[in-house]
């Protein structure tokens, strides 16, 4: 199977679910989640007849379910305070823009709402078993396994895994975001979301510790996801066997030209199936960085330094990029300081929170990092800047700098001839 590796609560009253107009997700208390909740599963399904107002489905009544089309279960995880997840809405919405589908909300938020995350994480055998219930009558129905698609978080992750074990891995995809860890790390494959459980499986690891369940690294995967499906932000992952080595700039080759594409973070990531049955094992890690803030996306140039200083420099080069409205992005390449010898080319690679398209000012600083001590000059032969994110636009650069440390140099690019490696 193909596998891609992305690496205060209120008291209040629970609502009934029996006669709403537009059933909701389960809304819990604090006070449900102190005493505990048993299990019970509801599948709310929205498509583009019923974009805003869910259908409460099971196995005899379908509603707009339409067997033919691709089916999308979202399956949420822990919820330690029993409040529906803040993400659903907006992730629901954003699936149906982007392909005509049946959307299908896993709410097993009577069961998932308690303190004891021990508790929460027993029931998602269980959770499996109805999801497998229901999708068998869609197959009798005249579905296809072909066109299930499972999105889990947190435990949701490992609820689709059990259920793609249950169909042999033949589930046509299963998406990851961040697969809780606890109680689940180290286990054996049938124990836990396994690279054999679909026919492509993609996860987003965005939490490191995968302890503390507050933090907002936990939830950042799913904020990830959203923004791949928006049309203006594409973020690029870079297959790599290291962060390290990923950050060095060592693993962009898919980024250039006449090379395989580089996969994509979030949906459309499977887009790179192709390219991962020619490998063995079919599966890889990718490596990426994002911004702070929505829509997360980070821009990639590599800055190519050619010097010609007597002795060798090393230190680390913060650039600037500047377009001809006065916008600017910067970027301080210092994972590792670079070494720069005589007429030998360093290429840095170099992260912008925007994508400036036409470049009109570029402003250099060179830091040996040291606060006392002789201020050195870095004497530049040939410095590029070329795109990552756009490798059809043409190279810029600027011949014979002088670089004073820690002193910004501005200055105005040029086309880089076109035979020019």
């Amino acid at each position: 199977m193909l596998k891609l590796y992305f690496f205060i609560g209120l008291i209040c009253s629970v609502k009934s679910d029996t006669d709403e107009t537009c059933p909701s997700f389960t809304r819990l208390s604090f006070h449900s989640a102190v005493v505990g909740t048993g299990l019970n599963v509801k599948l709310m399904l929205y498509t583009r007849k019923n974009l805003t107002c869910a259908q409460v489905i099971n196995s005899t009544v379908f509603g707009n379910l339409n067997v033919t089309k691709k089916t999308t279960f979202v399956v949420h995880g822990f919820r330690p305070t029993g409040s529906p997840p803040v993400w659903m809405e907006d992730l629901v919405q954003s699936l149906l823009s982007v392909e005509d589908m049946n959307v299908i909300v896993v709410d097993w938020n009577r069961g998932a709402t308690t303190v004891i995350y021990n508790h929460a994480s027993s029931k998602t055998r269980k959770v499996a078993v109805v999801l497998k219930n229901f999708i068998d009558q869609m197959l009798v129905e005249g579905a296809s396994l072909d066109n299930i698609y499972m999105i889990g978080v947190s435990l949701g992750a490992h609820i689709s895994g059990f259920v793609g074990k249950m169909y042999n891995g033949q589930l046509g995809r299963i998406t990851g975001l961040d697969p809780a860890g606890p109680l689940f790390n180290g286990r054996p494959p049938e124990d836990r979301l396994d690279p054999g459980d679909a026919q492509f499986i993609d996860v987003i690891h965005s939490d490191t510790d995968g302890m503390q369940y507050f933090k907002c690294d936990h939830q950042r995967s799913v904020y990830l996801y959203l923004s791949s499906l928006r049309e203006n932000c594409t973020i690029t992952a870079y297959p790599c066997d290291s962060y390290r080595d990923y950050r060095n700039g060592k693993c962009v080759d898919c980024g250039m030209p006449q090379k395989e594409s580089c996969p994509l973070l979030g949906y459309y990531a499977d887009n790179w199936k192709a390219y991962l049955k020619q490998k063995d094992p079919p599966m890889t890690k990718a490596f990426f960085d994002t911004a702070d803030e929505k829509p997360f996306c980070i821009y990639h140039y590599f800055v190519d330094i050619i010097t010609w200083n007597k002795n060798i420099r090393r230190g680390s080069i913060t650039i600037k990029l500047t377009d001809r409205a006065g916008n600017t992005t910067e970027s301080k390449i210092n994972h590792e300081p670079a070494t720069f010898q005589k007429y030998h080319q360093v290429s840095l690679l170099a992260r912008f929170n925007q994508d400036l398209e036409k470049v009109a000012a570029i402003s250099l600083v060179f830091s040996t990092g040291s606060t006392i001590g002789p201020k050195y000059k870095l004497r530049i032969l040939r410095v590029k800047l070329r795109s990552l994110s756009h490798p059809e636009r043409p190279p810029l650069c600027r011949y014979d700098l002088v670089l004073m440390e820690n002193t910004e140099t501005v200055f105005r690019p040029i086309l880089c001839p076109k035979l020019q490696m």
